[in-house]
């Protein structure tokens, strides 16, 4: 057993558990804090994504979401040659990789936008500015949870897979 080998299953337990707290962050906003919020008026609703959209930017958030896709990868690397792991592993990297784009170039300009609105307080037509941010926003929050679950299911497959060879 190699060194990358004894690595390998660590570095699948932590892709799949990183891939998975983003896939459960995308799902709550998805069931729960959005459907939440689109109950609001439209200043409240501008304020609170707002103020959501700068708290989650913080180190433990951005390192699991910045490090579910290296982690992937690199595991994807170390599975390359071992021909029942490295679809499931591939899969999930592609599958992560698309909800990381979405992320980058759907989402977070989408925020960027809502904090550019200003003090909510103080925008003249806040129903047009919720009206541009909440479909577009909850539309692409889906697909990065779908991508982001199925990332996460291709990867739990790859570890049990990993494991059971493991076993033998």
């Amino acid at each position: 057993m190699t060194k990358t080998t004894r690595y390998t299953g660590g570095v699948l337990g932590a892709a799949t558990v990183a891939t998975g707290l983003i896939a459960g962050s995308f799902y709550v906003f998805g069931c729960a804090v959005m459907p939440a919020l689109a109950r609001s008026g439209d200043r409240t609703y501008i304020e609170v994504m707002q103020n959501i959209n700068d708290v989650i930017q913080n180190p433990v958030f951005l390192l699991v979401f910045m490090g579910a896709l290296p982690l992937t990868g690199l595991a994807a690397w170390w599975t390359r040659r071992q021909q029942g792991l490295r679809f499931w592993v591939l899969a999930a990297f592609v599958a992560y990789a698309l909800a990381f784009v979405v992320t980058s170039a759907v989402n977070v300009p989408l925020n960027d936008a809502l904090a550019a609105a200003g003090d909510p307080a103080r925008i003249a037509d806040p129903a047009r500015v919720r009206d541009r941010f909440e479909g577009p926003w909850v539309a692409w929050n889906v697909a990065r949870a779908v991508l982001c679950t199925v990332a996460t299911g291709c990867l739990v497959r790859a570890t049990v897979g990993w494991a059971r060879r493991g076993a033998r």
